[in-house]
């Protein structure tokens, strides 16, 4: 498939595009910037579109999959803005912080976290904060395969200093 045939394959399908957005977004301005990025993608990676297949499968997919990592990243960050006309930012959170048993381990897990040494601890910081292991990989300049492993590492690390934690498996 050509470029520009490419291109007028993702314009013909920029109504479509939008309409699956809403659906997701439940907000016009929400829905224009998922489709914007999804064209965006689309394009960057148009290498990786097998040609005689389904496009506007691969297209959805590519909009599905920019969406679910959104929420995810937005849901670790439990960040809600109000939109009024004062624009007050709050954390969902209690206001009172946890008992001091919590804040206990909170610290200690803290303190663990940073006794890593720096090629294990910032993958593992920044695929804890929401970045996929191809944006650590690119930050890093490092492969893909790299990061996995450290951020593997990093954790099995972390599960043997602190046993008496539970750890689920995400």
């Amino acid at each position: 498939m050509s470029t520009i045939e490419f291109n007028e394959a993702l314009v013909g399908i920029q109504s479509n595009l939008f309409s699956f957005a809403l659906n997701f977004t439940k907000n016009r301005e929400d829905a224009r910037d998922l489709t914007q990025e999804t064209l965006l993608k689309a394009i960057n990676y148009r290498t990786y579109y097998t040609p005689n297949t389904n496009f506007k499968a691969w297209v959805f997919t590519i909009m599905r999959n920019i969406f679910i990592n959104q929420y995810r990243r937005n849901t670790k960050t439990r960040m809600i803005f109000d939109h009024s006309e004062d624009s007050y930012l709050f954390t969902n959170q209690k206001s009172v912080e946890g008992s001091p048993m919590e804040r206990l381990g909170v610290k200690e897990i803290n303190q663990k976290i940073e006794a890593l040494n720096d090629e294990l601890k910032t993958p593992f910081k920044m695929h804890f904060e929401g970045f996929k292991y191809k944006e650590i990989a690119d930050t890093m300049k490092l492969p893909i395969g790299t990061i996995k492993s450290r951020i593997f590492i990093a954790r099995k690390r972390l599960m043997d200093q602190l046993p008496d934690y539970q750890f689920s498996e995400n």
